[in-house]
């Protein structure tokens, strides 16, 4: 999940907007207040993002967190766009992979430029380049028309129990 140094920028547009891994100093680039415009994130102090980002990182390319960074933004509003992407591995399909695409959300000042499209295809590369046989993920009923411009399409209905 963690990166020294950041994936080179997309190219797909003439921003300044880098996709790249996330970073520990991206707490103080506005990534906490980011994920609290998808659902509940409490602020984290900085050793227990620290600690959190460590978990994470121990899982390595299993779980990798993308953020899109524009660094002419100002420092704490730096992160306009963050997605996850979790590498389940399974005894189906002969060992086989599937990547789940989670907590994808643009910040609200910066949507309609692409950026969560730019961040959930380069999830789905990645997956791909795992070696995943799918890749799913869950979505309200009103980001389905967002998602199969992603290229997903509808299957299955999904079930949760909260706790």
């Amino acid at each position: 999940m963690a990166s020294a140094s950041p994936e080179p920028a997309a190219t797909e547009t003439g921003d300044s907007v880098k996709i790249r891994r996330l970073e520990i100093a991206d707490r103080e680039r506005g990534f906490l207040p980011l994920l609290s415009q998808l659902s509940s994130c409490p602020d984290l102090t900085e050793s227990e993002f620290a600690a959190c980002f460590a978990d994470l990182a121990a899982l390595g390319d299993d779980h990798v967190i993308l953020v899109a960074e524009d660094p002419a933004a100002a420092p704490e509003r730096r992160i306009l766009s963050t997605g996850c992407l979790f590498v389940e591995r399974k005894f189906l399909r002969g060992g086989g992979k599937v990547g789940h695409v989670e907590d994808v959300v643009v910040d609200a000042a910066a949507r309609g430029r692409g950026l969560g499209l730019r961040v959930v295809r380069r999830l789905v590369e990645m997956a791909k380049d795992a070696g995943c046989y799918k890749v799913i993920l869950d979505c309200t009923p009103e980001l389905r028309a967002y998602y199969a411009k992603c290229g997903f399409v509808e299957k299955g209905v999904q079930m949760a129990v909260y706790f």
